[in-house]
This record gives structure tokens, C-alpha cells and sequence, in this order.
């Protein structure tokens, strides 16, 4: 499979059209058709349905497609660092992280990175750690921000002295608005909203002490703004993480959990993974921000 060849898949997969990727392309619409149905016989997989009008992919070429412009991606950045190898540093580092305000530690390294080299740009990628891990494995990140538990098998990683602590969302008319903190049996029986990856890694289950299904749960979410406006329609309440909402003038509220209940945060990244110097000199400059920080 040839990078050319998926270059005129994703033509023609943006364009819906041969004659119109075709065009863009600057190449002639056999010559277009003839590599698609090339590129199709390699695989053995039909990729796309002819339509009168457009088309449209199949399943296997929406698969194709996701994983060709992750490549060409990949490529790109490649082609950039190494052309940037003789220059003043600069380049692009690729972090994922969840929402979390321990994120204020790493944009304060950023931006000491910054002050020094111009040239480097940061792109922050927001997901659940399923998101981050995934993106991490296919080589799209340099680093992942990580919450609770990691694979130290897998990842080489640095951990942060930041900590989020757990609470709850609730809007201001709620009866547990009146409570400092909230127990496990004030929620046995109130309708739940609860983060994506909260069965896997938070220990909010084993926190509730119940078992999933003895639980009121009406929706699950992976990014807490859309929670809170289910909170503020009145569907429920949120398992959320503090300093993520400005409650102050709102409808919400924020109350900590009782017993209180923590995650610990990881900075990581692949073992395999060969960093630009641009990702380097962010991690040399996150160590001794830390350090600095750690010894005031």
C-alpha cells in the first residue's frame, strides 16, 4: 500500500466524487478509478459505494479512512522534523489529557518552553484515559495526562504531585445542596451522571458501595460541560472533579465527597517512543518546574 495511493483515497473520500478528486488531484478520472479498484483488490475489501449522484464508504473504507489520515498525519510531522533537525529547536509536541486542573502545571512548563524557543507549538488533545491511551499506542501523542492507575509495563512515566479530588454537580435547589460534603447513602437513590471511565479507574463503585446495578444511573459523559448542562435541566446529579466548573454566580454547586475520595495523576508516554527535541526540552522543562515548586 502506497502513501500516494491513500493520498487519492482520501481525495476522493473527502470529495464523494472521482471527478471531482480527480480534478484537485490534477490527475485524470481512469487513472483516479483505476488505483481506487487497484487499491481495493489489495485489500480484498469493497471501500466505497458508487451512487449515481456521490459516494459514499463502506464500512471497511470508513476504517481505511481513519487510519490513512492518522498515517499521513504521522508522515507529516516526520517530514517536518527532520527538515527542522539543523534549526533553532522548535516543533510541534502532541499531549492528550483528561479534563483536569493539574493541567495548569503542564502549561506553565509550556510556556516557559516557549519563552525560550517561539518555534514550539503545543496541541492539546481532551479525552477519557481510553481516548488518550488509544491515541498514545497509535503514535498521534508525545504525552498522555493519566488519572489513577497506570500500565507501567507499557508507558514510561513521571508522576505529578497534583491530585484531583472527587465530588459532586448538583444544582442549587437540590437538597444535598444544603450538605458540606456527601455520603455514599445520600446517592443510593438519586438519579446519577457518571464520567465514561467511571467503572474502570475512579473507584466510584467501590466508593457508593453498590454494585452497578443496584445504582440510578440516567446518563454517562466524558467531558463535564456537557454534564453540567444534564445538571442543570435537572436529570441528576454529576460525579465530577473539582476546579473543573466555576460554580460561582451559577445554578451549581460543587460538594467533596466524604469519605474523601482522590486520584493521582501520571504524565506518560510510550516506551518505544522516539521525542523531537522540542518534546524533550518539555519534558526537561516540566522535571524542573517541579522540582522548583516541590522544594518551595
Amino acid at each position: 500500500m502506497e502513501l500516494r495511493v491513500l493520498h487519492y483515497f482520501l481525495a476522493v473520500a473527502r470529495e464523494q466524487s472521482i471527478s471531482a478528486a480527480a480534478q484537485s488531484l490534477h490527475l485524470t478520472q481512469p487513472t483516479l478509478s483505476r488505483q481506487i479498484m487497484e487499491l481495493e483488490e489489495e485489500l480484498g475489501k469493497p471501500l466505497m459505494i458508487r451512487g449515481s449522484r456521490k459516494i459514499t464508504l463502506t464500512e471497511e473504507g470508513m476504517l481505511l479512512r481513519r487510519r490513512a489520515e492518522e498515517i499521513m498525519e504521522l508522515v507529516s510531522r516526520t517530514e517536518r522534523e527532520v527538515a527542522r533537525c539543523d534549526e533553532t529547536v522548535s516543533g510541534d509536541v502532541y499531549i492528550g489529557t483528561g479534563e483536569t486542573d493539574g493541567m495548569r502545571q503542564l502549561a506553565r512548563a509550556a510556556r516557559r518552553v516557549q519563552s525560550g524557543c517561539p518555534g514550539v507549538r503545543f496541541h492539546i488533545v481532551s479525552g477519557d484515559g481510553a481516548d488518550v491511551r488509544e491515541q498514545l499506542d497509535r503514535g498521534l501523542l508525545d504525552f498522555g495526562v493519566l488519572l489513577g492507575d497506570i500500565d507501567r509495563t507499557r508507558y514510561h512515566y513521571l508522576q505529578l504531585p497534583m491530585r484531583d479530588t472527587w465530588g459532586v454537580l448538583l444544582r442549587r435547589d437540590s437538597p444535598l445542596a444544603g450538605k458540606e460534603t456527601i455520603t455514599p447513602r445520600d446517592l443510593w437513590d438519586e438519579p446519577l451522571i457518571l464520567s465514561r471511565q467511571a467503572d474502570n479507574k475512579s473507584g466510584l463503585y467501590r466508593w457508593l458501595g453498590r454494585e452497578p446495578g443496584q445504582l440510578h444511573v440516567v446518563a454517562t459523559y466524558n467531558l463535564i460541560y456537557n454534564a453540567s448542562l444534564m445538571v442543570d435541566e435537572g436529570m441528576g446529579c454529576a460525579f465530577a472533579l473539582d476546579k473543573l466548573i466555576n460554580t460561582r454566580g451559577s445554578s451549581l454547586c460543587f460538594r467533596p465527597l466524604s469519605p474523601r475520595l482522590e486520584l493521582g495523576m501520571h504524565l506518560v508516554w510510550k516506551k518505544s517512543r522516539s521525542f523531537s527535541r522540542a518534546a524533550e526540552l518539555f519534558l526537561e522543562g516540566l522535571q524542573a518546574l517541579l522540582a522548583e515548586e516541590l522544594s518551595q
